[in-house]
């Protein structure tokens, strides 16, 4: 193998490995979620670590009907009989403060104060306008519970609200600008009130007081916690995280839900950071007090065959004398993960790397720039996929000089391709002697074998940034382009096996090779064709088949990726033809 097909073997090498590695082998797709018993009790998972009322497990426990704060160094649960049939069922259990806002429909429960009847209204499940607004938070005793809870801990056996409280409110709706104060009594001395606000986005503000009207002091705790019943549907891709996840002193920590089946709990202090449960496209995260040490956990346990999940913080104590009164204050985001949202949170707020809740990935220097880019490019334009055109017209024009240097090496090997051939076949035998015979040549004729690969290494980190932009911003979710392609987030839906629909047969997903992507194959194949040739007929008959391998690959890739694919190689192929016309080279 010559010096310049090895080098530009090399080069199809590692991009074939970057493409394949992460559909391949870090696609891994995790078993299915065991089904939910339709008996199953109703799940009792604790905060951080406080005594309770309730009759304790002997397994660790993760938040249900009364997610229970926790108990030092470890958890309670209880079982408070069967699980309510369905969501509708198991919001009627308690009297309820309706939630309405621009953004966020539902409502939270007078018992236990929960934060959990959640719908997101700017988005929905499909891409049919009529289709069902996307479900966030659902109540515990739901079948699949998801929802935040705040309180206290109480220390000495100081009776504090439970999940079981039942709270007096002065409003019946929260809105943006007129938040609900929530209040409870204990009968021996003490005050507890609970205020809740809401922005016009997705971020509450809980503002907890606890005030002593006895005669002796108390020390308290507060403490939140997200609860979530059954592993959710993951894509399964590792590029992706869906799991845990939370920064703690400025660091990003990810567990997934499998790991965290293994582990049980994972544990640590923090002062300042959030903790939270995440999607693909949403996301549910507390942020404690930033100023205050927080002891912070991610808990897995498993009732009647289903896995529980629960994040959960412990503040510091407070000693409340007599006549005193205390106030902590914290957050919870429940929402889409919109960059530009969260960027804000961080700075408003003071949230240590909230846009983290994003999976940007290794090339996170690359990846956001990328798609703020993006974004300023479609406030002008108004269509992410022109977008996505112009990004690529751009990133030609930043690479210009090192692909314009990397064509007139390519269009000089090309042009010495007679004179290749000519010293193969008089040193064929002679390996040696080939190799020094084209180095000379190489040097007579100033040109470089391995300069031709150089832009496309340098290249990959920009693609898989762009891929990444793509998949994980919720921003290209149901994002249109013209005709076909409706979500630039998703596969192109045509097939030229049913003749692009004509023939209604439904195809596995191996065949769903669509216009772009054969576009993208078509291009690839004649960007080929302007390439230096192998002389070896096994090394050409490789590179025929690498376009062919491509086009069945990144048929399942997001449409908007291989449009920008196919777009990137007819602006390769323009700018390397007229090269070659300029070199002589036929």
């Amino acid at each position: 193998m010559t010096e310049e097909h090895r080098n530009m073997l090399l080069a199809v090498v590692l991009s074939v490995a970057i493409l394949l590695g992460f559909e391949l082998f870090f696609s891994k797709k995790r078993d299915p979620v065991p089904p939910e018993s339709a008996s199953s009790g109703t799940e009792q998972m604790p905060a951080p670590g406080a005594p309770t009322s309730a009759k304790p497990s002997a397994e660790a426990p993760t938040g249900g009907r009364g997610a229970v704060a926790p108990t030092a160094p470890g958890m309670s649960a209880t079982v408070a009989g069967a699980a309510p049939s369905s969501r509708k069922l198991a919001l009627g259990k308690s009297p309820r403060i309706k939630v309405v806002s621009p953004r966020l429909n539902g409502s939270i429960s007078l018992a236990g104060g929960d934060i959990d009847d959640l719908l997101l209204i700017d988005y929905r499940e499909e891409l049919d306008p009529d289709s069902p607004e996307i479900v966030l938070l659902s109540p515990s005793g739901a079948p699949k519970a998801y929802y935040a809870r705040f309180g206290w801990v109480g220390a000495d056996g100081v009776r504090v609200p439970d999940a079981d409280t039942l709270w007096r409110a002065d409003g019946t709706t929260l809105e943006p600008g007129r938040p609900v104060t929530l209040r409870w009594e204990n009968g021996a001395g003490l005050r507890f009130t609970r205020t809740l606000a809401l922005d016009e986005n997705y971020m509450f503000t809980v503002t907890q007081r606890a005030e002593n009207d006895g005669a002796e002091a108390v020390k308290l705790l507060p403490y939140g916690l997200i609860s979530r019943r059954g592993t959710p549907d993951v894509t399964g891709f590792y590029i992706l995280h869906e799991g845990l996840l939370g920064v703690f002193d400025d660091t990003l920590k990810e567990v997934d839900y499998d790991e965290l089946q293994e582990t049980g709990v994972v544990q640590q202090s923090s002062r300042g950071g959030w903790i939270g449960i995440t999607d693909k496209y949403w996301l549910a995260a507390l942020v404690p007090d930033q100023k205050a040490l927080a002891k912070t956990r991610f808990v897995h346990r498993r009732d009647d065959s289903v896995d529980m999940y629960q994040v959960d913080f412990l503040g510091e104590q407070m000693e409340l004398a007599p006549g005193a009164t205390v106030e902590t204050k914290s957050h919870v985001f429940a929402g889409a993960k919109e960059v530009a949202l969260l960027d804000g949170y961080e700075s408003e707020l003071g949230i240590a790397r909230f846009d983290l809740a994003i999976d940007f990935g290794w090339f996170y220097f690359l990846t956001k720039p990328i798609f703020y880019v993006l974004i300023y490019i479609n406030d002008r334009v108004g269509n992410y996929g022109v977008a996505i055109l112009l990004l690529t017209v751009l990133i030609k024009l930043i690479f210009f000089p090192l692909a314009n240097k990397s064509y007139k090496s390519m269009s000089k090997m090309k042009k010495l391709q007679p004179e290749v051939i000519k010293l193969r076949e008089q040193f064929g035998e002679d390996k040696a002697r080939l190799n020094q015979e084209m180095m000379a040549l190489y040097k007579r004729e100033k040109a470089n074998p391995a300069s031709g690969c150089l832009p496309i290494v340098v290249q990959i980190p920009v693609f898989f940034a762009l891929y990444k932009v793509l998949f994980v911003t919720i921003e290209m979710r149901h994002a249109p382009f013209f005709g076909w392609i409706q979500d630039l987030s998703a596969p192109d839906p045509t097939s030229v096996f049913n003749l692009f629909g004509l023939v209604p047969v439904n195809l596995p997903d191996f065949l769903m090779i669509g216009v772009w992507p054969l576009l993208m194959g078509l291009t690839m194949f004649l960007q080929q064709k302007l390439n230096p040739q192998p002389a070896d007929p096994m090394q050409a008959k490789i590179f025929m088949f690498l376009p062919i391998m491509f086009t069945f690959l990144l048929a399942r890739f997001p449409a908007g990726l291989v449009i920008y694919w196919a777009w990137n190689n007819l602006l390769s192929i323009i700018q390397q033809k007229v090269i070659m016309v300029r070199m002589g080279v036929k």
